[in-house]
């Protein structure tokens, strides 16, 4: 038995392809750790009714700590539309797997890094260098959500709420409602893993992205909290900025940011964006991080025109690697592939298509582990 006891579900599409990837690297470390196979995904969907079946539940229960490759999402009808016959017209419903790992094993940090590695062609700028911490599990991702909306329900928010009677006579099954739902708790946690990585990590600032002025109890609460828990953190900075404005100050000035904080829609929009400045999706790496369990994956999606090709850039799979590694404590290990990570891209010899090359998925990987 390993060490370590770690979970992979590859996922559909490229998910197999970059996991694949990312083993290869795995092995050069040479972690002692036992990587035990799940399933999770679109082909469950279509064929069992449940893209996380419970035996993969279980295999994670039974886990350290998950790497996780890309699935397939579709809306709601269209997932409807794709069940096989058999599970056709039975009342299933398509909820995002992922979301519902978050919840279930409460990874309230998405940990976002967005940094800029020398020679990679995609860069915006090359001394772009910044963290984000994602609230994971609540906001509009928390999914109570109504459609068509109850008439009881219509009546007790026109009760509690005087902007509510500009919809007093819209049909119910014209009305659509997705909540929004902050707790302090919720709050307080996200601010505080990212004030404690900037103490750790020596970071200068932590900015709060937020849009309180207009969305003022949900965004109001969490800038609130910011400020309450900001002086406990001496050596770093609370700034404050409204979300839209963040998304121009990113394009600006990037390099004037170190660690960003937002909600769970919020977070999710301006770390895409930050992605893309440090070379796009192909980058991007993400940890899923609660106080018991982490789940780490690329945050691209399945791609399935290019599945089984090898040809997508495993980078980000890479780095999600570290990520883990990191989390688990084997720090040496995860500074390796980092810098192994660093040299390929700075030398410019291998590259996959997006960064202008002809390399597959697998060479690349092969190279970066070769750099270990």
């Amino acid at each position: 038995m390993g060490k370590f006891k770690i979970a992979v579900l590859p996922g559909d599409g490229v998910g197999v392809d970059v996991i694949d990837a990312a083993m290869i690297v795995l092995e050069k470390t040479k972690i002692d750790a036992d990587f035990i196979y799940g399933n999770i995904g679109w082909e469950l969907w279509r064929t069992e009714g449940d893209p996380l079946p419970e035996r993969t539940i279980q295999l994670l229960k039974n886990t350290d700590a998950c790497l996780f490759g890309a699935i397939t999402s579709k809306p709601k009808k269209e997932a409807a539309k794709e069940l096989i016959p058999e599970l056709q017209n039975t009342g299933l419903i398509y909820r995002s797997p992922i979301v519902r790992l978050r919840q279930m094993f409460d990874l309230y940090v998405n940990l976002r890094p967005c940094k800029a590695y020398q020679g990679n062609p995609l860069n915006y700028r090359d001394d772009i260098d910044l963290v984000i911490f994602r609230e994971n599990t609540e906001g509009l991702y928390s999914g109570v959500e109504f459609r068509p909306v109850a008439n009881d329900l219509r009546e007790s928010l026109l009760k509690y709420s005087k902007n509510m009677s500009k919809f007093r006579d819209v049909p119910s099954e014209e009305m659509a409602i997705s909540t929004r739902i902050f707790t302090k708790e919720g709050c307080e946690r996200i601010l505080r893993a990212a004030f404690e990585y900037a103490i750790e990590h020596k970071r200068k600032s932590v900015t709060v992205v937020e849009k309180p002025n207009v969305i003022r109890e949900t965004s109001g609460m969490m800038v609130e909290i910011a400020r309450e828990v900001a002086p406990e953190y001496k050596s770093v900075e609370l700034w404050e900025t409204n979300v839209d404005a963040m998304a121009m100050w990113l394009v600006k000035n990037p390099q004037d940011y170190s660690v960003l904080v937002s909600s769970n829609m919020f977070g999710d929009i301006i770390s895409d964006l930050a992605a893309q400045l440090v070379g796009g999706l192909g980058f991007a790496s993400s940890g899923n991080i609660g106080d018991n369990y982490a789940l780490f994956e690329p945050t691209h999606g399945s791609a399935p025109k290019y599945a089984g090709k090898y040809k997508v850039n495993p980078t980000a799979m890479i780095l999600a690697v570290k990520l883990m590694l990191e989390w688990l404590g084997e720090s040496e290990k995860a500074k390796a592939i980092e810098n192994a990570v660093a040299v390929t891209l700075a030398e410019k010899k291998v590259r996959t298509y997006d960064l202008g090359g002809n390399n597959t998925t697998l060479d690349m990987a092969r190279t970066i582990a070769e750099r270990i």
